[in-house]
């Protein structure tokens, strides 16, 4: 749930003065990165920055979503809603559309400023807005990629999820935001029309949105969708922009989604697609010479290839990540990067050369977060740092001390991010194969059943085929305790097509 608009349509909105003073002499910056940390304290993720600061203060924002809530709430305990300038919950949910004045027409791919569309759920006393992206105006949520996080639509797209219906779901999730598959072929249908902030936003929106949706569901029902605004964000650099700011929001944002839409084409085992939207997120990168999205596009074209059977590319590939991300300053994004080497170097068969890797990914990792750590990498914390050095043992064959992280990967998931529903199943899915090898089937089996209790919620084709090899590897142990069992359920799976 997030905030919803002003009474009216003409009342414009009151300044959130207790806000603004809980900021202090902090900027909308530095506060916006001190709430990003809150959030990571709490397992939280929220994508707060200096704009979304000055919508609270400006009143923009009535009541925070359910996510800001918790993590304003962690920063001032003691406090309510209130105590922070905000309007009831109560006041500003469950009010039906109202008409609005008329306003200049935007562009095809997002629709006109002010305009608006109510759609109601089966709960009786709840009405939810939802809106088209306004980066101003009428919406205080644009670009808010938790503005649409209710509990009733979260258990919406879930269901939509589990059936298969990847159209409803994605669509659910991007056409709020004017990037819906349908809208592929309207941006260009516009000849003479540059982007402005408005496009811009609802790419980077398309980024986190998807993002989200892969955390909770994995990739494989999102893949084919996920590349329709992709088409788009790419319709729109080729129509110009209104001022370079814009075009460098738009090359970063299409850059993001072209990693983005790579990464689920990765996770769902499609790597010459994924390779080849990794190489197309490069190309935008030199073409805008940005370093930050370079690092990025390395850092995944590493570990693509590291999966894809080509470890001394992954070496380089994360060496060139490395130059790349040198100049901003994240510890957490060089620590991440070493890990990405250390695989390539564990696929090579180099124990040394992985060690020294391993070694350097920690030593980074402990030095902290900081506000330079870039907002993809929201999904490396603890458990993906023994996730992936889980990962690393097992390419050494080293199964016993490959288990041993992926336990306390499975572990620390589990406890400080049991919305990364993905990563859970994952890490248990690796800790099953590893204990398989090690020769302890029982507790395979039983990390095996786990995995299996997860996959209503998630669609891997990553995810699958470890518990396919884990199966082969217990067939010979079919007798020990569990793993009968876990052999029956995993031979039911419905089949891909």
């Amino acid at each position: 749930m997030a905030s919803s608009p002003m009474t009216s349509s003409t009342q414009s909105p009151r300044p959130n003065l207790a806000f603004r003073q809980l900021r202090g002499q902090r900027s909308p910056g530095e506060f916006a990165a001190a709430v990003r940390r809150a959030a990571r304290e709490i397992g939280e993720r929220v994508s707060c920055d200096a704009r979304y600061v000055g919508r609270v203060e400006a009143g923009e924002i009535r009541c925070p979503n359910y996510a800001y809530e918790r993590v304003f709430l962690h920063m001032f305990p003691g406090r309510t809603l209130a105590d922070l300038g905000f309007a009831p919950r109560a006041q500003v949910r469950g009010r039906a559309a109202r008409p609005e004045p008329e306003a200049p027409s935007a562009p095809a791919v997002i629709r006109p400023r002010g305009t608006r569309r109510a759609a109601t759920t089966n709960h009786p006393h709840t009405t939810i807005q939802l809106y088209e992206s306004h980066p101003s105006g009428s919406d205080p949520r644009a670009c808010d990629p938790y503005a649409i996080q209710t509990p009733e639509e979260s258990d919406v797209q879930r269901r939509a999820f589990m059936t298969g219906s990847t159209a409803t779901v994605v669509t659910a999730s991007l056409a709020p935001i004017g990037l819906a598959p349908a809208a592929r072929a309207e941006a260009p249908a516009r000849p003479g029309h540059r982007a402005g902030e408005a496009e811009a936003c609802a790419v980077e929106e398309a980024v986190r949105r998807i993002r989200l949706l892969d955390d909770r569901h994995g990739a494989d029902g999102l893949y084919r969708r996920a590349a329709a605004p992709l088409r788009t964000a790419y319709a729109l650099l080729d129509a110009g922009t209104t001022r370079q700011s814009v075009s460098d929001r738009l090359y970063a944002g299409a850059g993001e989604l072209a990693i983005s839409v790579g990464w689920l084409a990765h996770d769902s085992g499609r790597f010459d697609d994924a390779r080849s939207y990794y190489a197309e997120a490069l190309a935008t990168a030199r073409v805008a010479d940005d370093p930050d999205l370079e690092a990025h596009a390395f850092c995944n074209t590493a570990f693509l290839a590291r999966d894809a059977g080509r470890p001394r590319e992954a070496v380089r590939a994360a060496q060139a990540a490395g130059r790349a991300a040198r100049h901003r300053g994240s510890h957490r994004l060089l620590s991440l990067i070493a890990l990405r080497e250390a695989g390539g170097w564990a696929g090579l068969g180099d124990r040394a050369g992985c060690e020294q890797s391993l070694t350097r990914a920690h030593a980074l990792f402990e030095r902290g977060g900081s506000e330079a750590d870039p907002e993809w990498m929201s999904f490396y914390g603890r458990a993906e740092l023994e996730g992936l050095e889980a990962q690393c043992w097992s390419a050494l064959g080293d199964w016993a001390r490959a288990a041993r992280h992926a336990r306390h990967a499975a572990a620390t998931a589990t406890a400080q991010t049991p919305h990364f529903t993905r990563n859970i199943a994952l890490y248990t899915a690796e800790l099953a194969d590893d204990l398989a090898r090690a020769g302890r089937p029982d507790e395979a089996a039983t990390a095996g059943l786990r995995v299996l209790d997860l996959l209503d919620e998630v669609q891997s084709s990553r995810i699958q085929s470890m518990l396919a090899t884990t199966a082969r590897v217990l067939l010979p142990h079919r007798g020990a305790h569990g793993v009968g069992g876990f052999l029956e359920r995993h031979a039911a799976l419905p089949r891909a097509v």
